[in-house]
């Protein structure tokens, strides 16, 4: 859907606020929801980073403290090489 649809509705694919350009993608599979928050890497390329089962309609923090500290890490092993 992210490569095929020119804008995808929110439901699926959301900006994270208060975040450095973290979206999360949202899937069902068998009656349970599951996030994988991702980025983009110079407009294009989609990185998906940690995955979660989401119970609760607010984004667990740690959660995205974690997605925030993989894509530091992504970007700092890319510019090493």
């Amino acid at each position: 859907m992210i490569a095929t649809i020119e804008k995808i509705p929110s439901e699926y694919f959301r900006h994270i606020k208060n975040s450095t350009g973290l979206y999360e993608i949202r899937v069902e599979y068998v009656g349970n929801i599951y996030r994988v928050f991702s980025f983009f890497d110079e407009g294009q390329l989609i990185i998906l980073i940690n995955g979660f089962q989401k119970k609760t309609r607010k984004t667990p923090k740690k959660e995205i403290e974690k997605a925030e500290k993989l894509k530091k890490q992504y970007f700092d092993e890319k510019h090493k090489k």
